[in-house]
């Protein structure tokens, strides 16, 4: 009688695991979707309004080489991170856990995502930012090697195991990303090359916040632990970075003016109001997600934007936006395909097992 009862308690606590492991994985995934859909309607705000009728138009408002590429990156990191903090806080609010979350700021763990806000945030956002208005998407591939720095960050500080077919799984996927980035490598100039190092950049930063901010959030609620990223990113970017790279470039622009005419600047707010959203939603499930299937799989599976951010970005940007430059090719295609099966071996055969049906 007790085996009888021991087999069934193993059998629903295995069948609770696998239900938990594939909700992660979808949340996980779904942290991929929505980062395409902020890439692509930031991509569009930044091609609207006073960004292209000033800022990047024809006149360039004055602006010198390098506030063009790096004040105007920061400037539109800071306003998507401010905007997608607006939205956790409301979020926050009508779950009622805005007391919690000034609670867990005064915290270690708080204080921990404050760290992984400050590197992931205004550091390697501003980079991505920068990167694809040098680049453009063929950008894409080399941040999601974020997905690899995470998986070994993983590996050699919170012990997870990377079997065989993981490692498999992720190297076809890295792969298929750099297919899927862009269609061709040919002619690549300075400015591409100098946007790929930025992307690098992004995938360090992001490689080390995804994996101890993973960890984090199975510390506290992950809708606290987003607000904190994202308001720590939006704010730490408004009254640091972008001062600092004005200052920099000392030509007297001025960091507050630019921000009030982005926020105040109608032709292009509501799609980083859009970019915002998605922007929190993607961190959050990314955040989620490797909380719980662990940093290696969560960031595996999140790596698919390697394919969102380039077809939402021909979708919003290209179809509907009118913009030339954002089609996706037949290789691209056939890649994506592939790039579905190298993660399905990632979330499949998992170093826990728990999608095999085994006997008790």
């Amino acid at each position: 009688m007790y085996f009888f009862m021991n087999s069934n308690a193993i059998a629903a606590k295995r069948k609770a695991d696998s239900s938990f492991m594939k909700k992660g994985v979808f949340i996980a995934i779904m942290s991929g979707v929505t980062y395409g859909l902020y890439t692509g309607f930031l991509t569009l705000g930044m091609a609207r309004g006073v960004w292209a009728a000033d800022w990047y138009g024809a006149n360039t408002s004055g602006l010198s080489a390098f506030a063009i590429t790096y004040v105007l990156a920061a400037l539109g990191s800071g306003v998507n991170d401010t905007i997608s903090g607006i939205w956790m806080v409301i979020k926050c609010a009508v779950l009622g856990e805005m007391g919690d979350f000034f609670r867990v700021l005064k915290t270690k763990p708080g204080l921990v995502m404050v760290t992984c806000a400050l590197i992931g945030g205004p550091i390697a956002s501003t980079c991505y930012v920068a990167a694809l208005q040098m680049a453009g998407t063929i950008i894409v591939p080399f941040a999601a090697l974020n997905a690899s720095v995470g998986a070994i960050i993983g590996r050699f500080v919170f012990k997870q195991r990377l079997n065989g077919t993981m490692i498999g799984g992720i190297v076809i996927c890295l792969i298929c990303a750099s297919v899927i980035g862009g269609s061709s490598f040919d002619g690549l100039g300075g400015t591409t090359m100098i946007g790929i190092i930025l992307a690098l950049v992004c995938a360090l930063g992001w490689g080390i916040e995804g994996a101890v901010g993973g960890f984090g959030t199975t510390l506290i609620d992950y809708n606290i632990g987003i607000t904190i990223r994202q308001c720590t990113s939006g704010l730490s970017n408004m009254i640091i970075v972008l001062p600092l790279l004005c200052m920099i470039d000392g030509n007297g622009v001025n960091a507050f003016g630019l921000l009030g005419t982005a926020f105040t600047d109608g032709g292009s707010i509501i799609f980083f109001v859009l970019s915002g959203l998605f922007a929190g939603l993607s961190y959050g499930f990314w955040y989620k997600g490797a909380s719980m299937c662990g940093a290696a799989l969560g960031m595996t599976c999140n790596g698919a934007y390697a394919f969102w951010c380039p077809f939402f970005t021909w979708i919003i940007c290209g179809v509907f936006g009118g913009i030339e430059g954002y089609a996706l090719s037949a290789v691209q295609w056939i890649f994506a395909a592939i790039m579905v099966i190298g993660i399905a071996m990632v979330g499949n055969l998992n170093p826990l097992s728990v999608f095999k049906k085994k006997e008790a």
